[in-house]
């Protein structure tokens, strides 16, 4: 006989490196979600800024459908038409001339950490092997990746971890300039930081590293997995920066939802991961890729991206109020619709306990670190539905007030 799961199930089966909230959606459609209860939630975390189209949008499962009946998936012996107008898509809507597909962001980093060293030792040799990365940084969950991420509590007790690795204070240029060398092999960042605070970059900054990447033949890598496809109102943020990288990644919102991900590079750079080099057994499926496609084609469009400018404004808008109402929030910040409220002194590492009085009131949220309440919705979120979610965060902070 068939058992309903249940959330203890999580505890009494899974490995316990996640905490999840106690409610368990079923169904989703659109900016909505429903539990086994047939409870109501409006949805601004996004799947951690995956869902960039909402739940179940018709155009990213008429593609899976679609795809479901043709081809699944074949060994990397073989290619396949989606993985190859993916790739097309990505290099003709950006500085890319290659792509690398993979399956998530994770593996998107390590990807372009390991085509950087590679490209250096064969341009330089074994010495030219630093990677220049920043404090509250996130790059994954690999060894490699979470050393290179500068929050040391995701590396402790994984020990020896890779060497080779500096760590720079963001938005602190002359920090770098004192890390920097003609043994550093790339330069690792994030156009705005999302785990370490949603801190979007000074243009100032990454113009800077962009010079003296240049000046030591080092490569820029933008790890766009969390700002990438529409999220900050265009395709990439690097975009909206004028400053080009050498190598970006991409993940999350490129796959709607559809484990996916991507590494983009140069025809300079991209001939260093040589035959056998590199690879990943799902990179390329051919069910992520017709997924990825349909939703890169939807996003990149006027209507979608200059949307995401609007609903920055509506977000920003309802905070403020909720602001001046209730004075827990020191500062709004972020772009697009990957948008942070850090906490006042008086409310230091709180966020966290938002999360559960938002689910209560009817709402999913994110944090960044325990001080700073995420926001990471759908990119087409319609406007009653941030009303009607602004209006349940209230009552949750007025909750969180009250009980000071």
């Amino acid at each position: 006989m068939t058992q309903t799961p249940t959330r203890s199930d999580f505890d009494q089966y899974m490995v316990p490196n996640y905490a999840p909230q106690q409610t368990i959606p079923v169904r989703g459609e659109g900016s909505r979600l429903w539990d086994q209860q047939g409870k109501e939630y409006i949805d601004f975390a996004g799947g951690i800024a995956v869902n960039a189209l909402g739940h179940c949008h018709p155009v990213l499962v008429d593609a899976l459908k679609t795809q479901a009946d043709k081809l699944w998936h074949l060994a990397n012996i073989y290619t396949n038409e989606p993985a190859l107008e993916l790739a097309r898509n990505l290099v003709e809507r950006t500085f890319a001339d290659k792509v690398y597909l993979c399956s998530s962001g994770g593996e998107a980093n390590e990807a372009a950490l390991k085509l950087a060293r590679r490209w250096a030792h064969d341009q330089h040799g074994e010495h030219k092997s630093r990677i220049v990365s920043f404090g509250k940084s996130f790059h994954g969950r690999t060894l490699f990746t979470v050393s290179v991420g500068g929050q040391p509590k995701y590396s402790q007790g994984f020990g020896p971890v890779p060497g080779g690795i500096e760590h720079g204070e963001f938005n602190d240029l002359d920090s770098v300039r004192h890390l920097i060398d003609d043994d550093t092999c790339a330069v690792m960042v994030e156009p705005m930081q999302g785990e370490g605070g949603i801190i979007p970059a000074d243009p100032a900054f990454l113009e800077g590293l962009r010079e003296l990447c240049d000046a030591h033949d080092a490569l820029l890598i933008f790890d766009e997995v969390q700002t990438g496809v529409g999220r900050t109102g265009s395709l990439f943020a690097y975009m909206q920066y004028g400053v080009t990288p050498d190598i970006l990644t991409s993940a999350k919102a490129l796959g709607g939802g559809f484990p996916v991900g991507a590494m983009l590079t140069t025809d300079r750079i991209a001939p260093a991961l040589t035959l056998g080099t590199h690879g990943s057994t799902y990179g390329g499926n051919a069910l992520a890729s017709a997924v990825a496609l349909a939703a890169l084609q939807h996003i990149d469009t006027p209507e979608v991206l200059e949307g995401v400018a609007r609903k920055h404004e509506l977000f920003r808008e309802h905070l403020e109020t909720i602001n001046r109402k209730y004075q827990v929030f020191k500062e709004i910040r972020g772009m697009g619709l990957l948008i942070g409220a850090e906490m006042r002194p008086e409310y230091e590492g709180r966020a966290k306990e938002i999360l559960p009085l938002a689910i209560e009131e009817g709402l999913m949220a994110l944090i960044a670190g325990p001080n700073v309440l995420r926001m990471a919705p759908s990119l087409v979120i319609p406007e009653a539905d941030i009303a009607e979610g602004m209006a349940r965060l209230e009552r949750a902070i007025a909750r969180l007030v009250g009980e000071q």
